[in-house]
């Protein structure tokens, strides 16, 4: 097994068990903190609230990266109305089992969610008006994928909003190369400064933090960033 399976392997697992219950991880930054939902079944798991910043319109397709149980999906869904959109994908099967339960108990007939990668998303390009993620792309081995596959499935003008963890400057290699960091929403923190460059060489246009909370050198923080598909 290399080490990007490796990690998915180790994140999968972890969510599987966090599906019953609880955060990511321990600290208030990460992964614990995110804005409650309906009726909801399994955790409320986030860094931040990226739909805040996503300005989401009557009728467009909302698509969340890593979609855990659903509730930043069943609020888009609420959002966009019964002519929009709101479609979830997560790799971890409980917690899609747990997002299509909370669907069907919400009554939100506009939502889908979808076993799949966000390094891989099984969405047809151009298919969506906004993209957003909370708490979850530090957890990909492969941030660069992510957002090209943002990029891919957004339509020209679309937004990219979303919440994460990054660090303020380089973290030891023996926290990198701790698998179970990474999924307690360490070990995969960019630098922040390679994070919104990984969203430019992507395609993305106007990539800028909108919110973020305080950090010091050598520490791990929460971000909320937003950047938009060029028009053409």
């Amino acid at each position: 097994m290399d080490r990007a399976d490796e990690i998915r392997q180790t994140v999968r697992e972890y969510y599987a068990g966090r599906a019953s219950g609880g955060s990511c991880c321990a600290g208030a930054t990460c992964c614990g903190g995110a804005e409650g939902s309906e009726d909801l079944l399994g955790p409320s798991l986030g860094c931040g609230t990226p739909l805040g910043a996503a300005e989401v319109q009557l009728g467009e397709t909302v698509v969340d990266l890593g979609s855990g149980a659903g509730g930043d999906v069943l609020r888009a869904a609420q959002q966009v109305g019964g002519r929009g959109r709101a479609i979830g994908v997560d790799m971890t099967p409980e917690m899609v089992w747990k997002a299509r339960e909370n669907a069907r108990r919400n009554s939100a007939v506009n939502t889908e969610f979808y076993l799949g990668e966000i390094e891989h998303l099984p969405l047809a390009d151009g298919s969506a008006d906004v993209v957003i993620s909370n708490c979850v792309i530090n957890l990909a081995p492969d941030k660069s994928a992510v957002f090209a596959e943002a990029f891919r499935v957004l339509r020209p003008g679309g937004r990219l909003i979303v919440a994460d963890m990054v660090s303020q400057g380089p973290l030891p290699d023996a926290i990198r190369a701790d698998p179970a960091a990474w999924a307690a929403c360490i070990s995969g923190a960019a630098e922040v400064t390679e994070y919104l460059a990984t969203i430019g060489r992507a395609g993305f246009e106007r990539a800028q933090t909108v919110a973020s909370t305080p950090s010091s050198p050598g520490q791990v923080f929460s971000v909320t960033v937003r950047a938009i598909k060029p028009s053409a």
